[in-house]
């Protein structure tokens, strides 16, 4: 797809300059000599360069300057989706539905995509979890339950399948729902995530889709908006 079509003239050189290697990364030149070369004032620049900056395609640190960085979709979903939800905390809820659905259309192709090395993860990461759970005090394993659901599609191989996947966590976490200690209701959860990785080590990937599904309507049966809502008031 020609450059062109983007209204930047610095996101144009960056796609010049990657040289259709938009994963690597690379060092740009100094801004005075980046202004000569597109034309563009040191002020223009100044803030376009900000812009890229914001949806994460460089980096500019005093000592090692500008720096092109690999592609990913994530800082441009962080920034629209945070404001989206500090604007209406029910956005939340819909970008949650959106999540659902892309984990279930992609479910098949992600789990017959994993590698051994991630069978062993799965398991150690549910071990973590029940250790939390049956501890006392109860432990809440949000840190498992991320790593399962980012480990599980992480082979795909999509970098915006990948951004808005865990956009979605840091939105989970903004909004306060890894805090959430109904201690039944985890132990039901993590029941499903068992009965998911079980599945995914015996082959039998389509019973491991209707554990998936189940866990989604357990997320939105333990009366979502509320908890959401209550998180919402406590923070205003």
């Amino acid at each position: 797809m020609p450059s062109n079509i983007l209204s930047s003239e610095f996101l144009r050189y960056l796609v010049t300059y990657s040289n259709g290697e938009p994963e690597n990364e690379s060092r740009l030149p100094p801004l005075s000599a980046l202004s000569e070369e597109i034309g563009l004032s040191v002020s223009s620049l100044r803030e376009q360069l900000e812009v890229a900056r914001a949806i994460g395609l460089v980096e500019v640190r005093p000592r090692t300057g500008i720096r092109r960085l690999p592609y990913t979709f994530l800082p441009a979903v962080r920034q629209s989706l945070s404001y989206a939800i500090a604007s209406d905390w029910r956005y939340f809820l819909k970008f949650a539905d959106l999540r659902n659905h892309i984990e279930a259309a992609y479910w098949g192709e992600a789990v017959r995509n994993l590698q051994p090395e991630d069978h062993v993860k799965l398991k150690i990461l549910m071990e973590q979890a029940w250790t939390k759970l049956w501890d006392q005090p109860v432990q809440i394993p949000h840190r498992e339950h991320r790593l399962l659901h980012t480990c599980l599609y992480h082979r795909l191989d999509n970098p915006f399948v990948e951004g808005l996947l865990e956009a979605y966590w840091e939105a989970y976490e903004g909004v306060g729902l890894n805090l959430y200690t109904d201690l039944e209701y985890l132990k039901q959860v993590w029941n499903y995530h068992q009965e998911m990785v079980d599945t995914i080590f015996d082959g039998n990937y389509d019973a491991g889709f209707k554990a998936l599904v189940s866990h989604k309507d357990l997320l939105f049966h333990r009366n979502l908006t509320e908890v959401v809502a209550t998180s919402a008031s406590d923070t205003d």
